[in-house]
């Protein structure tokens, strides 16, 4: 657990090699949150991981240990956020050679496919959880201003989180099986004092209509392969959003696509089900690896996997 400190933050994160140097020439995956929470909630699927991976991760401005500078205010976009993440990737020296993972959870998926265009020539996989792109219709457009309203709302509201039986109905909203108290407290701690700035900033640009296109856009020009990962009961996030995903990606993307559908599992998947999702990891890593290995051999892998 280490700090990393500029002019703009000083940012926490976690890098296992420092508790286990073995892992340290390891395969390496970078974590990207979701909103309004720490890197906390991956803590159970990097005790998955270890020590076949070495796992990185770090909380962005306005969540978990990070500071922010008392005279700066970071920029509060997918850009801004992806710099943050960069100079990290830089400082740990993982911009030098081809071994890396990157792995992006609910609006971190927007920040990790930013990453992904930007160290394309070390990028050996994605995954995208729960974060997909939607067809613009008047019904999603409708959809989403209500939900730009409910975050409003929602944040100015917070606390109220903290108490029963609301607590319980906003975790099982994220997730359909349970996950524990101390991860369901974390859940809790983490969006009831992430900076509220920050907080209103990634829900509203995360469902700005001209940061989705240019998602969408992005998330198809990933010239390594990806894996769209969703819980079919996921009512934070409509997951036919990465179903969309995948198929376009099939369809306009020169690179190897995988689905897979966890039908009962929600927006939590690490938490849900940590070890049948770190299978999937595992395959899906071991894939990407192979796929820069033999690169006169590199057969699509486009397949569906549900799991009940």
């Amino acid at each position: 657990m280490s700090y990393f400190q500029n002019n703009r933050y000083t940012l926490y994160y976690s890098d296992t090699a420092e508790t286990n140097p073995s892992v340290k020439d390891k395969p390496v995956v970078l974590f990207v949150n979701g909103w309004a929470i720490s890197s906390r909630y991956w803590e159970p699927l990097i005790e998955q991981l270890t020590p076949e991976y070495r796992c990185i991760t770090y909380d962005q401005s306005g969540t978990g240990k990070t500071v922010i500078g008392e005279y700066h205010r970071p920029s509060l976009t997918i850009q801004g956020f992806a710099d943050e993440a960069s100079a990290l990737i830089e400082h740990l020296g993982l911009d030098k050679e081809r071994k890396l993972h990157i792995v992006g959870h609910s609006m971190g998926g927007m920040v990790a496919t930013e990453l992904c265009l930007r160290y394309q020539d070390v990028l050996l996989s994605a995954t995208i959880l729960a974060c997909g792109i939607f067809e613009e219709t008047a019904f999603t457009s409708a959809g989403l201003m209500f939900l730009g309203g409910l975050i409003d709302v929602s944040l100015n509201f917070r606390q109220i989180f903290q108490i029963e039986p609301l607590k319980s109905m906003f975790i099982k909203r994220a997730a359909s099986r349970d996950i524990g108290k101390t991860y369901s407290d974390i859940i809790i701690e983490d969006f009831t004092t992430s900076d509220k700035d920050a907080t209103i900033a990634v829900g509203h640009f995360s469902i700005d209509r001209e940061v989705l296109r240019a998602y969408t856009r992005h998330v198809l020009a990933i010239a390594s392969p990806v894996l769209c990962c969703v819980g079919m009961e996921d009512h934070t996030i409509p997951p036919e959003g990465t179903i969309t995903l995948y198929e376009k990606r099939s369809k306009e993307s020169p690179a190897p696509s995988r689905l897979v559908q966890f039908m009962k599992l929600g927006h939590l998947p690490m938490l849900e089900d940590t070890q049948g999702f770190a299978l999937q990891l595992k395959k899906h890593f071991a894939f990407g690896e192979q796929f820069y290995k033999t690169p006169h051999q590199k057969i699509r892998h486009d397949e569906v996997t549900k799991i009940s």
